[in-house]
């Protein structure tokens, strides 16, 4: 039983090509079950975007939102042109979209992340290495008292 209705995404940007999507969209259809209706993310491509992508398709079932987290107004400039046309129609279904910065400064991704934590009951996380920014994210969570559930 959850403590709350408020999920934070993080998981890695390079998915391995065996990557189980199915197993991905059956725990966001379970956390949505279980009463989840907000749903934080960062917008990174990979995990972020893949998970996104199934809840915008199921949130109206639920009456969930999904929120952008964005670190700087150029995040998506470097992405493949799959991924930045992926990142736009995302950002478009989104109820809300925060902001961190107008450009891009050091530390701004890990910001954001804070960010989403902070305002979290449960980080649902892809984690499969013990450094990087989605490592950060679920050791902050931890830190702040916040649950953690991995795929």
């Amino acid at each position: 039983m959850n403590r709350g209705f408020r999920c934070a995404l993080t998981g890695h940007r390079d998915l391995p090509r065996d990557f189980d999507k199915s197993a991905l969209f059956a725990a966001l259809e379970k956390l949505l079950r279980e009463g989840f209706c907000v749903f934080y993310c960062g917008m990174a491509r990979g995990f972020d975007l893949l998970a996104l992508s199934y809840l915008v398709e199921r949130k109206a079932a639920y009456h969930a939102r999904v929120e952008a987290f964005i670190p700087h107004m150029q995040q998506a400039e470097y992405y493949g042109e799959k991924d930045r046309e992926m990142y736009e129609r995302l950002l478009k279904q989104c109820e809300v979209v925060h902001l961190v910065a107008p450009v891009y400064f050091k530390g701004c991704e890990l910001f954001r992340d804070r960010m989403m934590v902070d305002r979290a009951d449960l980080v649902f996380a892809y984690l499969t290495q013990e450094t990087g920014g989605t490592a950060y994210t679920v050791n902050y969570a931890r830190s702040q008292g916040v649950e953690v559930r991995f795929l």
